[in-house]
This record gives structure tokens, sequence and C-alpha cells, in this order.
């Protein structure tokens, strides 16, 4: 057989079902013929984000593939790599390259160097006989610590190449993964039993480890309220009563009174990075750091007990501790609970009169919470775009189920909700798959709503269209750049979406939200791709501490 047989055999063997690809090479055509569906998008950004978007659903266990072009395929991924990279997400990247005799010679692109720094693992499969061995590393590690990206880069003339059948030797590796110390969990006990306010933070460290279970034992055990980092949001269930919400840009009251009056953080899963994206955190705390990073342990914060390995695993062994220690779980802490809910109702009735505004043009705020009363929470996943999207909807919409809802920040791509709503709808088939977006990401990535209809994919896409850059205020936009009108758009996103084969409506008036969305959740039933345009205005109010 040769390279590309091989490569695509063992894919197979992996579970592979497709494989993304703009618009051809080599390897094609040999995952074809293994019975892998080729999916080929408008441009290569989109389709990295969409095996993405599978990847996460699916935790891991089944992992997105994506090859490009030689040359120009490989640079233009480049983008789509780098997100997926800063939100931990394991993808296997199959670039085609240069045969091996023009590696180095201008003006090639070498995608094995070229994405070093946005990878977990950046290889070139130099020899066939070397494509069993180079594969099994790379899903040992999509599988195992920390995820990430993983690229293997097929020279040309390695594709080509003929490898010995008995050459061809492959087994699905296993994922390796490791407990705490038990010193470090027997100390970690110690102070949570100690503490007087304890806040839990989890992060989609949980989610990859499927440890909510775990999660909201522990949360119960020490009657600890929970709040979730925004690429975490949906590892604990925000109908819980010790429920907290998300963190973010924006966020709740109740994290917000929460996580101030703390004197114990215990993170798990999160890598208690300081950025634009994670609320901040005084750093007077004493911190309990439960993550499979080494690298994210003290990067921040001085970590005063750290606990090294899966989430899943170090919940269990403190579970197991703090029953030992303790005896039992603390009695139920009704204040607690009759508190959280209060800040909580308090909260939303100031922000009542966004969320169910019959102003005209429409209040955002009023399509997100009308969107969340019309789907069936149970049911649905949902993903946030880049920039007022992401505002509109990460405090306020209640996630029920791990992956119900896709947070992400760190690299903030716009048009990025596209492609993970394509790929979750792929890896859960029978979920109700939605993406909220503004006109400038629609801008962006919309042609590969084509990509939607033309493979089936029936995802509803909200796109909140005010003709502006509500997520900037004027101190991004001095005076003599006003004059020039630089926060304006304008575009027709509807009729776009129609002329793809999309069913889309366009709606201006806010008793028509619930109606549109009624009749976009038929059409998905029917298997057609939705675009639904609410002509929104210009809401720049965020839910901010």
């Amino acid at each position: 057989m040769d390279g590309v047989t091989a490569i695509a055999n063992i894919l197979r063997m992996e579970g592979v079902e497709f494989i993304g690809c703009v618009p051809y090479q080599p390897l094609l055509e040999a995952a074809a013929i293994a019975g892998i569906r080729p999916l080929i998008f408008r441009q290569e950004v989109t389709g990295v984000h969409m095996v993405d978007g599978y990847s996460r659903v699916t935790n891991g266990k089944r992992v997105g593939v994506f090859m490009m072009q030689n040359g120009p395929g490989a640079e233009n991924g480049f983008g789509g790599v780098a997100q997926a990279y800063s939100e931990s997400v394991p993808i296997l990247l199959l670039p085609a390259g240069m045969p091996r005799d023009k590696r180095g010679v201008h003006p090639n692109f070498y995608p094995t160097r070229s994405y070093e720094t946005i990878t977990k693992w950046s290889e070139e499969m130099n020899m066939v006989e070397r494509i069993p061995s180079l594969l099994r590393r790379a899903f040992t590690k999509l599988r195992s610590g920390r995820p990430g990206p993983v690229l293997l880069e097929i020279p040309a003339d390695v594709a080509a190449a003929e490898l010995p059948e008995e050459l061809f030797d492959y087994e699905p590796p296993r994922a390796v993964l490791q407990q705490a110390d038990p010193s470090d969990v027997s100390r970690a006990a110690a102070a949570l039993l100690a503490a007087e306010r304890p806040v839990i933070q989890a992060g989609q460290g949980v989610l990859y480890a499927e440890a909510s279970d775990e999660l909201v034992e522990l949360a119960e055990f020490l009657q600890a309220p929970v709040m979730t980092t925004l690429p975490g949001k949906s590892a604990f269930p925000e109908n819980h009563p010790l429920a907290l919400g998300a963190g973010g840009p924006s966020t709740t009251a109740a994290v917000n009174k929460y996580l101030h009056r703390a004197d114990t953080v215990f993170a798990v899963g999160a890598s208690l990075t300081k950025s634009f994206f994670a609320v901040p955190i005084a750093d007077n705390k004493t911190f309990i750091h439960a993550t499979n990073d080494e690298d994210a342990i003290g990067r921040e914060y001085r970590c005063h007990y750290p606990l090294l390995g899966d989430a899943k695993l170090v919940l269990r062994q403190l579970l197991g501790e703090l029953k030992e220690r303790a005896g039992g779980p603390r009695a139920l802490n009704q204040p607690l609970h009759d508190d959280i809910r209060q800040v909580k109702q308090a909260w939303l009735a100031q922000w009542m009169p966004k969320l169910t505004s019959g102003e005209t043009p429409i209040n955002p705020y009023r399509v997100v919470w009308d969107l969340m009363r019309t789907v069936n929470l149970d049911n649905t996943i949902v993903t946030h775009e880049s920039g007022s999207a992401r505002e509109y909807m990460s405090p306020f919409w209640e996630s029920r189920a791990p992956r119900s809802f896709i947070g992400w920040g760190k690299s903030t791509q716009l048009g990025y909700s596209l492609g993970l709503a394509m790929g979750a709808k792929m890896a859960s088939p029978d979920k109700q798959v939605i993406n909220v977006m503004g006109d400038m990401a629609f801008s962006t990535v919309g042609l590969d709503v084509e990509t939607a209809v033309r493979c089936g994919i029936p995802i509803m896409t909200v796109v909140n269209n005010n003709s502006f850059m509500s997520i900037y205020d004027n101190s991004r936009f001095p005076v003599a750049l006003q004059k020039y009108q630089v926060k304006s758009l304008g575009g027709q996103f509807a009729e776009v979406a129609a002329a793809m084969g999309a069913y889309a409506e366009k709606v201006t008036e806010p008793g028509e939200i619930v109606h549109a969305i009624q009749r976009g959740l038929a059409a998905n039933a029917a298997g057609e791709p939705v675009v639904l345009e609410f002509i929104t205005r210009d809401e720049g109010e965020f839910s901010k501490f």
C-alpha cells in the first residue's frame, strides 16, 4: 500500500468517520476509499473550526481530523489551529507537504516548522515506514495530558511511497491518565475542610474528563458554591442551587459576590491564567489547583495546594479523603442556597428590561432570552461568537448538561461559532445546535453556510445585525476615526443565506422572535440549515462588575 492508504486505514481503525479539507490533497481519495466521508469547506479556517467543535463535544473520545492542501491550504489553516491551541482542543491536522528534496527551498511552505508554536506536537512523516509509529504517537498525545492540536505533515514523496504490508503494524493507543500524589490530596482535603468561605472554580478540564458528576458530589459534600470559567461553562448544572454561573468578561452578580468574599478558591480543570476572558481573582486567597498541566501550576497565582492529575481521578481521590476525614457530608446549608437564589433573582430583575424589551430595533438581549425560552434546553447545544454575542449570552444562558454550551475566549477569532456549531452537530446529530453571532462575524465566514447546506448539517445560525461594532466603546475609536464611521458595517444576511440554499428569515419586530425561532426549529428538524437574521439595536451595556 502507498503512504496515504496506510494513513487512511489507520484513521479508519481509530474510528474517524469524516475528514475535512479544502479542496484536495492525495489523502482525500484514500480516505474516501477507506469509507471516511470527505467534507469540502469554502475556507480552511471554518473547516478547522468544525473539527474543533466535533472534538469538544465528544470530549476528545473521537478526534476531529482536517487535511490541508500543500502550500496555501496549509498556510490558510493557521488561524483556526491557533484558536484550537489557545482553547486546548485535541484535533489532528494532516497537511500535505513539499517533497523532502524541496524542504528549505524558498518559497516552499514547511508546516512542521511553521506550526510548532501553536500545536502540542508538530512532526513530519519523514519515512513511509514510520507512518504507523508516528500516528500512534499522535493519538497518544491527543488522548493524554492537556489537550491540544497535533500536526503530522505528509511530504508528497512519502504520500506516494510504498509501505510493505508486514510493516503496517498499528493498534490504537489507550489514553494515559494520572492521579495526584496522595500526600497532596491529603493536604488539599484538609484545606478544603478548614476553609470558611470556599468557592469552586471549574474549567473545561472537568468537561474533557467527564467529571461533572464528581464535581456535583464534591460541591454538595462541602456545601460550596461553584462557578465555571467561560470555557468550562456547562461543567456544573446552572439550575443547581449551588451554581453561581460562568466567569468571563461579563459575569453574574453571584460570581462577583462569592468570588470576592471567598477565602479559598479550589480551581479544578482550569489553568488559572489571568486574561481579559477570566474573572479577576484577588491574590490574597488560598489556592488549591487541580490540573493535568504542570506548566499551569503557579503560573499566575501562588499555588498553596497543587494537585497534578486528571480532573475525574483527582475529584474521586478528594472525595475519598474528605469522607475519611469528615465522616460524612456537611448538613444542607439552606441560608447559602437561599442567598444564591436571591442574588440571582435581584440581578436578573435588573436586566429584565433588556431581556424582555419591546423596543425596535430589537434589543439583542431579547433575542437571547426568547431563544432560551423557546428551545428545549435539555436537548440543545449552543455557542456564542466573539465580541458582543459572547457578552449577551454567557451570563444569562442556563446550561444544564455538560457540553450544552460551548464557551470560549482566548484568541477569539471572528466566525469561530459557525464551524463549532457544524462540528457539534456532526458529533451529536440528535441535538438541536445553535450558534449566535454578530453581523461582522457572519461577514467573515458566512459563505460556509453553503457547506452546511451541501453536506446536510442542519444547524441554526442566529445573526444579530445592528450594522455596528457594539463591543468597542468610543475609547477604542478616537474622534479622528469616528468621522470615517469605522464602527459601521452593512449587509443583507438573510438574503445571502437564502441564496446559498438555507432556510432564512429576517426579523424586525420583537413580537416575531419566538415565531421565527419556532419556524427555524421546524426547518432544522426537516434537515435544513437555518439562518435567522434579527435587526437589532446598538447595545453596548454588559454585565460587568
